[in-house]
């Protein structure tokens, strides 16, 4: 990487920090390995959760204090298409034109991206040698694929993985019926969704299913669960990372 190397901070996330850090983990040593100087600021929310029930009292504040804690990077990077594509697209909706909280917003959302095609498209990475033997499928999640576009990206470094043997996954841009606060609104809906996900997982014959998005993940994983499929879960950044840790839903050692 010619020049100084970038400052990016590393949007956490929610999920990621409370039942999958090994995520957070797997993006600062790909940032690292690719060059960046990764910051974690202190963080709350993104606010996707009250934007998306019309809260929007609450979801202002709370991109606030991400816009003031995130604004001083070169970048902002997260591992979640849905939390990437709030604040990308979403944070400068919440703010009057004349707000200067506005301005601010669009100034961060022009520097904020997905990890996967930070990596991908910005960065233009090679990826450090790593191993993964199995036969893998990847699922789309519904944010970062329609609000951001990544679908290929994943893919495209998945296959450099020596060992790894991709899949496709019939039907791999359906929902897999989380949605946030969807799957709690609408259980039954959202039942019937991953039914169908879980169902094409198993059909593709591969033994780990990856996304980059932990809902996604943690809803199949539990549905898999559910119907004793032998099938493990990962983010795709942990195997971009080389990590060897247990899948969703396994026991930690």
């Amino acid at each position: 990487m010619e020049g100084p190397a970038p400052r990016v901070a590393l949007m956490v996330t929610c999920l990621v920090d409370l039942l999958r850090p090994s995520v957070g983990d797997a993006a600062v040593k790909l940032l690292e390995d690719a060059g960046c100087i990764v910051d974690v600021p202190r963080q709350t929310c993104c606010g996707q959760p009250a934007y998306n029930s019309g809260d929007i009292a609450d979801a202002r504040e709370l991109a606030r204090n991400i816009i003031a804690a995130f604004e001083g990077f070169d970048y902002v990077v997260a591992p979640s298409g849905s939390c990437a594509g709030m604040m990308k697209l979403h944070y400068a909706e919440l703010f009057e034109p004349d707000d200067p909280w506005g301005v601010r917003a669009q100034a961060l959302s022009a520097k904020t991206f997905e990890l996967i095609s930070f990596l991908s498209d910005v960065l233009c990475v090679a990826l450090a040698p790593v191993r993964f033997d199995g036969k893998v499928t990847y699922h789309d999640s519904c944010s970062g694929l329609r609000e951001l576009g990544i679908a290929a990206q994943p893919r495209r470094l998945l296959d450099k993985v020596d060992g790894l043997e991709r899949v496709e996954l019939e039907d791999a841009q359906a929902c897999c019926g989380f949605g946030g606060l969807f799957c709690t609104k609408y259980g039954e809906i959202s039942n019937e969704i991953v039914s169908r996900k879980a169902e094409a997982i198993i059909a593709s014959g591969a033994d780990t299913v990856r996304a980059g998005d932990l809902g996604c993940l943690v809803n199949i994983a539990g549905k898999l669960k559910r119907m004793q499929a032998p099938v493990a879960v990962r983010h795709v950044a942990e195997v971009l990372a080389g990590l060897d840790v247990p899948a969703i839903g396994e026991p930690r050692p």
